[in-house]
C-alpha cells in the first residue's frame, strides 16, 4: 500500500504527512463510521494533524470525542466505546515525524483490508461530505487515562520494588508513573515530562538510547529500569545491574510468566529461537514483521500472547494493542521474587549475527529470487516476510528493507551462526554482480 506501512501512516511532517492528507483520512473514515475517539502524543505536529482529521470526520457526519494527549494503548482501550479510534503518533520515530494509526473497538489496529479500503477511498477521492445540518458533533472526555489505569490495576498484583521509569518525554508520562505508584512501587521518574522535541533521547527505547537510564538504575540502587517510546506502545527494561534486556529475552520472559504449557505464542519472523526453546511444549507461530500482523494472527489463532523484539508486547486478554503501560506493570510482577538478571540467566542464549548489504530498490526482487533458489536446498523455507530458512542447528533470515536500499540478514545457531551469515551474504553479493 502507498500510505499505510507496517504500523499505520507515518512520515515527515508537512512533507509526507500533511493536513490535507489527514483531512482526507478523516473523510474516508467518516464515510463508514458514525463515532470516533481521537487522541495524540506530544509531537509538535500532533494538534495540527488532529484538527485536520477531526475536520474530515465531522464533514463526513461522524461524531468525534477528543481525549487529548494520551498514550496509544490508552486510545486503543478507549475505542471500545466507539466505532473507531484515531491516534496521532509516529511512535518511536524521531521528532520530525508524525503519523496516523486507526483502531477497532476490540483494541486491534485496522487490518490490511481496512487500510486498503481507506487508501482506495482517498485515491479515488470517493468522499461523501454531508449537508450542513448533518455535520458531526465534537466533544471532549477527560476520563480515558483514569479508565485505562483502573483496568490495568485490576489485572496486576501489587509490588513494592524500586523502579526508574524513563518515558522519553513521550505520552507515557501521562500514565505510567501513576500506575506504578498505585501498584505500590517506589517510583523515580526520568524524562517523564511530555515534550514533542524529545530533547532527552531518541524516542526508540533501544540499548543505544538508554545510557542515562542504565546509569540511574545503578546510582539509585533500583530493582529495574523501564523505558518507553513516544506513544508508550513499546516498552523495554534494564536489569538491576544496569544491563539492557534484549527484545527476545523480554518476549521469552513475558511468555513464561503468562503462559501455561501448550500455549500459542505469536512472534515475527526475526525472533530468536530462544523463545521456542524457553517454552518447550508451546507452539510458536511466526508472522510478518509489524505489530499489526502479530495482532491479526493472535486474534486468528486465539493465541495466549504475542509481541515483537522491538518492544511491542500484546496481552490479548486485555487488548490486541501493544501496551507498554500494562507491560510495565506486568514486569513488576515478574521480578517480585526473583531479580531480572537471574531470570535472564535462565534463558537459553545463542550466537546471533545481523548485518546489511547495500542493494538498489529496483534490484531487490531479482536478488530475493536468487536467494530463494539457493537457500531452498538448505532447509525448511518460509517466505511470509523475506526468506527464512530453518535448519537443524539454527536459522537465517534475508529480508529487503522497506525503507532503505538495503537487504538485511539475520543468522542464529547453536554453533556456526557466522557461517550461516556468511553464506547468505555471499549469495546476495553474487546476485548483485
Amino acid at each position: 500500500m502507498k500510505l499505510f506501512g507496517s504500523s499505520g501512516i507515518r512520515g515527515i511532517t508537512n512533507k509526507e504527512v500533511t493536513p490535507d492528507l489527514a483531512l482526507k483520512v478523516g473523510l474516508a473514515l467518516g464515510k463508514t463510521k458514525k463515532s470516533a475517539v481521537v487522541g495524540r502524543d506530544p509531537r509538535i505536529a500532533g494538534e495540527m494533524i488532529e484538527h485536520a482529521i477531526i475536520s474530515g470526520l465531522l464533514s463526513a457526519g461522524c461524531d468525534v470525542v477528543r481525549i487529548g494527549m494520551v498514550s496509544t494503548p490508552t486510545l486503543a482501550y478507549a475505542t471500545k466505546d466507539y466505532d473507531c479510534g484515531v491516534m496521532i503518533t509516529a511512535s518511536h520515530n524521531p521528532a520530525e515525524y508524525v503519523g496516523i494509526k486507526l483502531w477497532n473497538p476490540d483494541g486491534m489496529a485496522f487490518d490490511s483490508n481496512q487500510q486498503e479500503e481507506i487508501e482506495n477511498c482517498i485515491e479515488k477521492e470517493d468522499f461523501e461530505p454531508v449537508s450542513w445540518d448533518k455535520i458531526g458533533n465534537v466533544s471532549e472526555d477527560a476520563n480515558a487515562i483514569r479508565q485505562h489505569t483502573n483496568m490495568i490495576l485490576q489485572n496486576v498484583k501489587r509490588s513494592s520494588k524500586r523502579v526508574i521509569i524513563d518515558c522519553g518525554c513521550g505520552a507515557g508520562s501521562t500514565i505510567t508513573p501513576y500506575v506504578l505508584r498505585k501498584m505500590g512501587c517506589e517510583v523515580i521518574t526520568l524524562n517523564s515530562q511530555p515534550d514533542g522535541y524529545f530533547p532527552a533521547r531518541n524516542p526508540e527505547p533501544n540499548d543505544a538510547n538508554l545510557t542515562l537510564l542504565k546509569t540511574a538504575v545503578k546510582e539509585f540502587g533500583a530493582d529495574i529500569g523501564i523505558a518507553q517510546d513516544g506513544d508508550a506502545d513499546r516498552m523495554m527494561a534494564i536489569d538491576e545491574k544496569g544491563e539492557f534486556i534484549t527484545g527476545d529475552e523480554m518476549l521469552a520472559l513475558f511468555a513464561r510468566h503468562e503462559c501455561d504449557e501448550g500455549a500459542k505464542i505469536v512472534v515475527p519472523v526475526d525472533t530468536s529461537m530462544m523463545v521456542d526453546d524457553a517454552l518447550p511444549g508451546s507452539t510458536v507461530i511466526r508472522t510478518r514483521v509489524g505489530d499489526v500482523y502479530v495482532a491479526e494472527e493472535i486474534k486468528k489463532c486465539n493465541a495466549d500472547i504475542g509481541g515483537e523484539p522491538s518492544g511491542s508486547w500484546i496481552f490479548p486478554k486485555i487488548s490486541y494493542c501493544p501496551d507498554g503501560i500494562f507491560a510495565s506493570a506486568k514486569i513488576m510482577e515478574l521480578i517480585e521474587s526473583r531479580t531480572l538478571s537471574e531470570l535472564k540467566e535462565e534463558l537459553p542464549h545463542y550466537p546471533t549475527y545481523r548485518g546489511t548489504v547495500k542493494c538498489d530498490n529496483e534490484r531487490k526482487a531479482h536478488v530475493m529470487e536468487v536467494v530463494h533458489s539457493k537457500l531452498d536446498k538448505c532447509g525448511n523455507i518460509s517466505d511470509i516476510d523475506g526468506i527464512r530458512v530453518e535448519m537443524d542447528n539454527g536459522w537465517v533470515l534475508v529480508r529487503p528493507s522497506g525503507t532503505e536500499p538495503k537487504i538485511r540478514i539475520t543468522a542464529e545457531a547453536r554453533e556456526g551462526a557466522d557461517r550461516l551469515f556468511s553464506m547468505a551474504e555471499n549469495i546476495i553479493k553474487e546476485a548483485l554482480n
